[in-house]
């Protein structure tokens, strides 16, 4: 797959809410993504290991997730991008996606990065906050000892701080000279850690549009890994990060008309 030079797009809400909900976002986001020169992927996670709170929601969890994502990779033909947290979730959601992700947190996890190695999908790895670009050759050269070169490195912000992310672009450049593709993940690039309401994670989804065609400009993405969502201010998680579905179609005209001119 990461030898397809069409520029990718991974998008869809952070996690599955409902099976009608999915389905209505991968529809619409089809319809808009086919009117550009772009390869789309579904992305939705059936659970979010990592929320702030105990009580928060998380998902449908694997079986009835993985279902649903089945059900609109089936009936809507999208291709399927979603995360695995755990070593043995891997090859049952290899059987579902098309391209599994690699947490941020976990971007170092040997056994986890080895058991996605290993289903033979291509893999989307997120750079930690807590990393530098140069220190993702570790992650690599894991990923090479085990045999496995269909892998994209996904920039998702460095820690600044207690709280805020700060986006480096010159980091995207230094990522992209490691030799694989590379991702930008402009929504949860707006993420501040701790700054909500209760001290929950809060965001600036306003920034994403500037992230995102920054990031395109700097020339070295192979695409972009986006949220979105129909009504914010209404979703389960990281809504304040999401790009508005009604958004998504003049930001993704603005980003294919930049890429045209930075590929000159």
């Amino acid at each position: 797959m990461v030898k397809n030079n069409k520029f990718k797009l991974l998008a869809g809400p952070c996690v599955i809410e409902s099976e009608e909900h999915v389905m209505f976002l991968a529809e619409a986001l089809k319809c808009i993504t086919e009117k550009f020169d772009v390869d789309f992927y579904f992305k939705a996670s059936w659970d979010k290991a990592n929320r702030t709170k105990a009580t928060n929601y998380r998902g449908p969890g694997l079986q009835e997730g993985l279902r649903i994502l089945e059900k609109a990779k089936t009936e809507l033909g999208v291709r399927i991008v979603t995360d695995i947290h755990l070593p043995e979730q891997a090859e049952a959601v290899a059987q579902v996606a098309d391209i599994i992700q690699i947490p941020a947190f976990l971007c170092r996890q040997t056994d986890l990065l080895y058991a996605a190695a290993k289903t033979g999908r291509t893999v989307n790895i997120k750079k930690g906050q807590f990393s530098s670009h140069e220190e993702m050759n570790n992650v690599v050269g894991k990923m090479e000892y085990f045999g496995c070169r269909d892998f994209m490195l996904c920039e998702r912000g460095n820690c600044f701080g207690y709280h805020d992310l700060v986006v480096d672009m010159t980091g995207l450049v230094r990522l992209a000279q490691i030799g694989y593709p590379v991702i930008f993940d402009a929504t949860h690039s707006v993420q501040v850690s701790g700054g909500g309401l209760n001290h929950g994670n809060s965001g600036n989804s306003a920034y994403v549009p500037y992230l995102a065609k920054a990031a395109v400009a700097t020339g070295v993405l192979a695409g972009l890994f986006m949220e979105v969502h129909n009504d914010p201010s209404m979703a389960l998680c990281d809504g304040s990060c999401m790009l508005r579905l009604d958004e998504t179609e003049k930001l993704l005209s603005q980003i294919m008309r930049i890429r045209a001119v930075v590929m000159e």
